[in-house]
């Protein structure tokens, strides 16, 4: 079952149970994938809807920072229901020690050796690391080590 097919069944069990806040979340997930496929002509494979749930779990983390800092608790809480709830869509997370030893066979496939090499590392992670690890932290672990 692809992950599109995963995301209608869901949908379909939350119509049935009367889930509301579940439902408006997962037809939000079905709106960013329809949109997408609509802008770009095509229909959207596993790897591409992972990336659009990405996009929408990055959306959310800034969403949260900004409620936190204005002291809106209710909508903090909001935007964490829905993160967990894309996120339960995801593959599971790299584990650090999985992500270092990436970065470490990364940065010696591509020879790097400077801060400028670094768009070469991040290639080569983000093709194994899709979806399975946030790219904002990767790129930082690997700054720190190329001495950024």
């Amino acid at each position: 079952m692809s992950l599109k097919e995963r995301i209608t069944d869901d949908m379909k069990a939350a119509m049935r149970a009367g889930a509301k806040e579940r439902l408006g979340v997962i037809r939000m997930i079905t709106s960013a994938i329809k949109q997408r496929e609509v802008d770009e002509r095509i229909i959207l494979d596993d790897t591409q809807v992972l990336s659009v749930l990405e996009k929408m779990i990055k959306q959310r983390r800034e969403s949260l920072v900004q409620f936190q800092a204005g002291n809106r608790p209710d909508l903090a809480d909001k935007e964490t229901a829905e993160i967990a709830l894309i996120q339960s869509y995801m593959p599971s997370q790299l584990a650090d020690a999985e992500i270092d030893s990436l970065i470490a066979a990364a940065i010696a496939a591509s020879g790097a050796a400077s801060i400028k090499d670094m768009g070469k590392v991040m290639s080569i992670i983000k093709a194994k690391a899709q979806g399975r690890a946030d790219m904002a932290a990767v790129g930082a672990k690997i700054k720190a080590k190329l001495g950024g």
